[in-house]
């Protein structure tokens, strides 16, 4: 039993396992199995496994291990379980269905790691499955996500209305978008205006 004045002891941190080719599948698999990723992305987490493990086991050269690590993305884009291109689309759509704007997809993407020519691929894409403008879509998404401007109720519209442009501009709108659709009276207008 403790005394009362003393501080609980933080458990012991677990020694990571010494990378081989093997531990770096496993690692690989069960990251792919919890989240859609890109190559790079893919890259940078198992490097990072690799740089914790150096810590605790210094006969691991990292030149070594992250020539498995690239060995390892290589089979694995040739198998199908990576695939940028793929990715990228998906991503694209889901943020969008989320209310990111165009600029914010982009940003995400970049730092996941994709290449801007796929990003480019995947945002010409999601233009062409969009009905009528993406950035506006996105935006009128968010608001009714968030309850900003005309999906907020009307006793609180005017005092929020600052707020709700900052919001819309920090997730990457332009004011003139944001202010078009902070600024609508009916969300019905709204919304057949996004699909013009």
């Amino acid at each position: 039993m403790r005394e009362p004045d003393e501080k609980p002891q933080k458990p012991a941190r677990k020694i990571p396992r010494r990378p081989s080719p093997a531990y770096l599948e496993r690692a690989a698999l069960h990251y792919l199995e919890r989240f859609a990723t890109s190559a790079e992305n893919l890259r940078r987490v198992l490097l990072r496994k690799i740089d914790r493990a150096i810590r605790h086991h210094a006969d691991v050269e990292r030149d070594t291990a992250a020539g498995w690590v690239d060995a390892l993305i290589l089979r694995y884009q040739s198998a199908g379980l990576l695939n940028d291109q793929a990715y990228a689309e998906a991503r694209a759509t889901s943020l969008h269905r989320r209310g990111a704007s165009p600029r914010k997809i982009r940003m995400t993407l970049m730092m996941k790691g994709v290449a801007g020519e796929r990003i480019d691929a995947a945002m010409e894409d999601l233009a062409e499955r969009v009905e009528g403008d993406p950035e506006l879509t996105a935006a009128i998404a968010l608001a009714r996500r968030r309850r900003l401007g005309p999906y907020r109720p009307a006793e609180g519209r005017a005092d929020n209305h600052d707020r709700d442009l900052a919001t819309l501009a920090r997730n990457g709108f332009s004011y003139d978008i944001a202010r078009r659709v902070i600024e609508a009276e009916d969300i019905a207008t709204l919304e057949a205006e996004a699909l013009e």
